[in-house]
């Protein structure tokens, strides 16, 4: 099976390169091909997501992603921008489900802002509509009749949109504890409304699952007020990415946890969701978990290989048991050693 590896900018590299070295120890017979992404790519070849690199996901059974973002790319008009690279990425290759996971390992519940006891008992999955919403829509800057300059951006989705990805959440419910929240801010938005009738109608097709709803500011308190009470979340681009990113805190760090990006066959991208870090990038700080586990979410999703997943998540548990801590766990392992870590009980 071929893997797309893109490893990215800042930070990318050092975490990729340990992922790597977990998957090799497996020996699964995987082929690699790498490509250039973010603003690697935009320095080497002009552009963010060079044809070459698309075609090389297109081929692959799976894309293991390490993360884009440049402070030198700033400055360079929107569509050139390192972000570009994933957001083309999701759009080219119909990744219309995120499927985010938020567990604490017990050996980290004292790393989390909250209280251990709180804590502990986090085990959710954020599932996110990827290509929709505010991150898609029209936008611009244009002068208002005064003279003002204002920004712009539509937010929308449509009915089949809204239903495909409900349907996603509503599957990944059945197969845990078959409950499910859907997140949105109906009382304002009309995009939001429409996503709670759609939802509430896709609801009738599974009766097992229990489905609740919440707007997305009581859902932003309540992970922090009583995280435990989440099963499987779905919600919008926009309200996903910041959800999961207040759940990496909660867990205790955002260098613990994975992601996968899949279409409806089942292919994915696979990325930690953190970013490229460029302040500690080339100074063996990065954490390289999210990374090691998004290669066995890898496994799992898109390469049928379950085993060896469990065996990638069992080593990082025990890893952390036995003392791997990072810089952001408190630590002072470095991306190598915390790699090291891992194998030495893989």
């Amino acid at each position: 099976m071929l893997v797309a590896v893109l490893a990215g900018d800042g930070i990318g590299p050092e975490i990729m390169t340990q992922a790597r070295r977990v998957l090799d120890a497996l020996d699964l017979g995987l082929r690699y091909e790498e490509g250039l992404v973010g603003g690697a790519a935009y320095k080497a070849v002009g552009h963010p997501l060079p044809p070459e690199t698309l075609d090389t996901a297109m081929r692959a059974d799976a894309i293991l992603f390490g993360a884009v973002g440049d402070f030198d790319c700033d400055h360079l008009e929107r569509h050139l921008r390192p972000e570009q690279a994933i957001l083309g990425l999701r759009k080219e290759l119909t990744l219309f489900s995120n499927l985010r996971p938020a567990k604490v390992f017990p050996q980290l519940a004292d790393a989390s802002a909250l209280k251990p006891e709180v804590a502990s008992a986090i085990d959710l999955l954020i599932v996110r509509e990827l290509n929709g919403d505010v991150y898609f829509g029209e936008k611009g800057m244009r002068k208002t009749a005064d003279g003002l300059r204002e920004g712009y951006d539509v937010m929308s989705y449509n009915e089949a949109e809204v239903r495909r990805i409900a349907h996603s959440a509503f599957k990944a419910a059945q197969v845990r504890r078959g409950k499910l929240c859907s997140v949105d801010k109906a009382n304002v938005l009309e995009t939001s409304q429409l996503w709670r009738d759609v939802v509430i109608e896709v609801s009738a097709e599974y009766p097992d699952v229990e489905l609740s709803h919440m707007y997305v500011d009581n859902a932003a308190m309540q992970l922090v007020r009583n995280p435990g009470q989440f099963d499987v979340i779905v919600t919008g681009n926009l309200f996903g990415d910041i959800l999961s990113d207040q759940a990496s805190m909660c867990v205790g760090s955002i260098g613990m946890l994975a992601s996968a990006s899949l279409d409806a066959n089942g292919k994915g991208l696979y990325e930690p969701i953190h970013g490229s870090a460029p302040d500690i990038a080339g100074q063996g700080k990065a954490n390289p978990l999210a990374t090691i586990l998004s290669a066995a979410m890898m496994l799992r999703y898109s390469l049928g290989m379950p085993e060896a997943a469990d065996r990638i998540e069992a080593a990082v548990a025990k890893a952390l048991e036995r003392g791997a801590r990072s810089f952001d766990l408190g630590g002072s392992m470095t991306t190598e050693q915390m790699g090291d870590a891992v194998l030495a009980v893989l």
